[in-house]
């Protein structure tokens, strides 16, 4: 029967999906380029499921349904790698976590895995709630602040004290600008037909290598600080110095640069642009912020909160969530395809790019009702347990889950808390928020709010 199937398949191959026919040369790449967002909602309600497009020379799909998502990155997840876009600039996360495959890729999560355990993770609560508490001390009633930019710094300097027991106030500017130009390199990249390599010394690609060396610099010396000392820091670039395999061998300088460069630089912003966007939709929502205010006046009384709160603080958490549906920070995940398949009863073939873009189907009316409405309510009654597994999947999935989802959402629900717990925060009248879908989904022009102090 199975070979009967195969010879069907062989005779009958799949189709290839339907999609926009683009330009000659560059293909579907400017229409995403102008507007992504409004590109990926227009190809999900004309084509369907499964979209085919090209960018320049490169063939790439669009993939809209759950079923699909499963597919690619839990049950054929051998099949695909992470997308060619992060390996374009191999010089910024080298080969961390995020851009490794195969062997080593899973040598380094083994190595990795015990810095994340919950427990070990649990002991940075207090760390996230006092940095907070300091900023909070800096603000004052009626104060113009933009809120992107506290929360980049805020994150920055927890990130440095649980991963190096560090403390980067001084060089927060510094580091957050240097981490902005890294990123801004891999959205042009990204975005170009024909991308240059980094060794081509374009104005870009010099920017990217100066702010490059600054990270380095401090990475690379907080690594040799860990090396020399013998004491006990209990932060995570201990443990990762400390990790061991099967065959007794450790981390080599480089991997831990890489490692740490990974977490450093997609550990903060990621909690920050949640953050960001947590405020400006609680601004925009009385009611929502005020059975927030509700549970943090029942549940702390006005304390701090601590890590033992979080399973009482579910509607901080709720709120959390709602944030990741409607404002993910990594708002489309990528995959190539190894080998031709199928996905959607249409063929790939090997090498084709596969777009998976969390901000339509986690907007899709099939799965969530009132789809385009900040509505944290709708978290609190067992959807996660109604909905197809992959109708949300902020923090992806499969082998390649993100290794500090955890560590993610205890510092959004702690932060939040200590926050909203101070201060309300008005939106700026004179301000325009507007989604900037770069390597990440940041508010083109920041979140500008004015501080009222409770």
């Amino acid at each position: 029967m199975e070979q009967l199937m195969e010879e069907t398949r062989r005779s009958h191959p799949a189709p290839k999906p339907p999609g926009p026919k683009g330009h000659w040369l560059s293909g579907n790449l400017p229409d995403f380029i102008k507007d992504r967002f409004a590109f990926f909602r227009d190809c999900a309600q004309r084509y369907g499921d499964v979209v085919a497009l090209r960018f320049g020379p490169r063939r790439v799909y669009f993939l809209f349904n759950p079923a699909d998502i499963e597919s690619v990155l839990v049950t054929h997840n051998h099949n695909f790698t992470k997308h060619f876009a992060l390996r374009l600039n191999p010089l910024v996360l080298g080969k961390g976590l995020l851009t490794s495959e195969g062997d080593f890729w899973l040598r380094q999560r083994r190595l990795s895995q015990p810095a994340f355990a919950k427990q070990r993770i649990h002991a940075y609560g207090p760390t996230m709630v006092r940095y907070t508490e300091r900023m909070l001390a800096g603000w004052g009633d009626g104060e113009k602040r933009d809120l992107l930019t506290e929360m980049m710094q805020l994150t920055l300097g927890i990130a440095a004290k649980t991963l190096f027991d560090a403390d980067v106030e001084g060089k927060a500017r510094e580091v957050g600008e240097a981490l902005t130009i890294a990123q801004e390199t891999f959205a042009a990249q990204f975005n170009s037909i024909l991308p240059l390599p980094v060794w081509v010394p374009t104005p870009r690609n010099r920017r990217m290598r100066n702010a490059l060396k600054k990270l380095d610099d401090i990475i690379y010396g907080f690594i040799r600080l860990r090396r020399a000392s013998r004491d006990e820091k209990g932060d995570l670039l201990s443990l990762l110095l400390r990790a061991q395999d099967v065959d007794d061998s450790r981390m080599t300088d480089r991997q831990l640069r890489d490692e740490a460069m990974t977490l450093f630089l997609a550990g903060h912003e990621t909690t920050a642009l949640t953050l960001s966007w947590a405020g400006y939709a609680l601004s925009r929502h009385p009611r929502v912020e005020e059975r927030l205010l509700t549970e943090l006046r029942t549940v702390l009384g006005g304390r701090a909160p601590t890590v033992g709160d979080l399973t009482r603080l579910r509607y901080a958490e709720a709120v959390i969530n709602e944030t990741l549906r409607l404002y993910p920070p990594a708002y489309t995940i990528g995959r190539e395809a190894i080998a031709a398949c199928e996905i959607g009863g249409f063929r790939v073939p090997a090498g084709t790019t596969l777009l998976l873009p969390m901000w339509i189907i986690q907007r899709d009316p099939r799965w969530f009702d009132r789809a385009e409405e900040f509505a944290p309510d709708r978290w609190l009654d067992g959807l996660a347990q109604r909905i197809p597994k992959f109708a949300f999947f902020p923090f992806g999935g499969g082998p390649r889950i993100c290794i500090g989802n955890t560590f993610a959402m205890m510092e959004g629900v702690l932060l939040l808390a200590t926050m909203m717990q101070q201060y309300h925060l008005d939106l700026d009248p004179g301000h325009t928020v507007r989604p900037k879908p770069s390597f990440t989904l940041r508010p083109a022009n920041g979140i500008k709010v004015i501080l009222r102090k409770r």
